[in-house]
């Protein structure tokens, strides 16, 4: 009896990403395959099928499954796109030539994934799975290898190289890093660097404990925190690439954490270009810093005594 949790079974077996193995995704498998409730996996069969009247209203028909209208982009983008780079299911392969957009577009599931399909539930059903992952390899690991090659490089003050999620957010960490910390707090110790993907991506726990900062209160510290230790300086450093500068409420936050911190505190702003500082101008606290990746031997001082050095805290 072919249903839609055995379908996503299916899906998860052939090495589908999570997304692409959800109700939507099982119920499309079954519809490129032709079942009905009643059916058994074994009687699948590779058809011809359009994004409407294939799939949408073939479920609405044998299972009262009723998908909108405007649904029919998202199985095209989150489903079948997915299904026809994992040869899950092939585009056009019974008019090859039909031109972009035509009306006849369709899809079919590949003859490969047919053959694993009828023999789900069967002794033959892992040998199959194995000999498809074998050959055509899982989408899942293939975005995972992609997503590798396009994380960000990020070189640690130690030398040592992290790599974080892609994103502008994450480049402007970079730089923090490898660029601001160089020119303003040379010799400074990297105590923690999140992540856009992994809040905690970087954190050295035990000289965040020695100075006195709870660790358990780490996802509210900035971006990235450096410590310089001739100095006794801690650099507190907020990424902003859309929000998120070092604002007075921020402010009254941070030091209510850092208040068992003996250290001499710097705050700093850090945005990509003078562009997305002017969008932020109005935010920052005074007494803090802001330095820009595009000029980044300056930094701007939003007054106080004098120029990069800590704030004064309220007595």
């Amino acid at each position: 009896m072919a249903d839609v949790e055995e379908a996503q079974q299916i899906l998860a077996a052939l090495g589908m990403p999570l997304a692409q193995h959800n109700q939507m995704a099982g119920m499309t498998l079954i519809a490129l395959c032709g079942l009905t409730p009643d059916a058994a996996w074994s009687t699948a069969e590779r058809r011809r099928c359009t994004v409407t009247k294939g799939i949408m209203d073939y479920l609405k028909k044998h299972y009262g499954t009723e998908y909108a209208p405007n649904t029919r982009e998202t199985f095209r983008r989150q489903v079948l796109h997915q299904f026809v780079q994992a040869g899950v299911a092939d585009y056009n392969p019974f008019e090859p030539d039909l031109p972009t957009n035509s009306p006849k577009a369709h899809y079919a599931v590949t003859d490969p994934v047919l053959e694993v399909v009828r023999r789900y539930g069967t002794k033959d059903w892992e040998s199959a799975v194995g000999r498809f992952r074998r050959d055509q390899g899982a989408l899942i690991e293939r975005y995972a290898r992609e997503r590798s090659r396009s994380l960000i490089p990020v070189r640690l003050p130690d030398g040592r190289e992290l790599r974080l999620s892609p994103g502008r957010h994450n480049y402007v960490q970079r730089a923090i890093v490898e660029e601001f910390a160089p020119r303003f707090a040379p010799g400074s110790h990297l105590l923690y660097l999140g992540d856009t993907a992994k809040k905690d991506l970087f954190v050295d726990r035990e000289r965040l404990a020695e100075l006195g900062i709870p660790i358990t209160d780490h996802d509210k510290l900035p971006d990235v925190v450096l410590y310089d230790a001739k100095r006794e300086w801690l650099f507190l450093v907020e990424a902003v690439t859309s929000h998120g500068p070092v604002s007075p409420t921020r402010i009254v936050d941070l030091e209510a954490m850092l208040a068992g911190c003996p250290a001499g505190t710097v705050y700093v702003s850090a945005f990509p270009d003078f562009g997305e500082f002017r969008k932020h101008m109005r935010n920052i606290a005074w007494e803090t810093e802001v330095w820009l990746c595009d000029t980044p031997d300056h930094m701007i001082h939003y007054d106080g005594e004098r120029f990069l050095g800590p704030r004064p805290r309220d007595e």
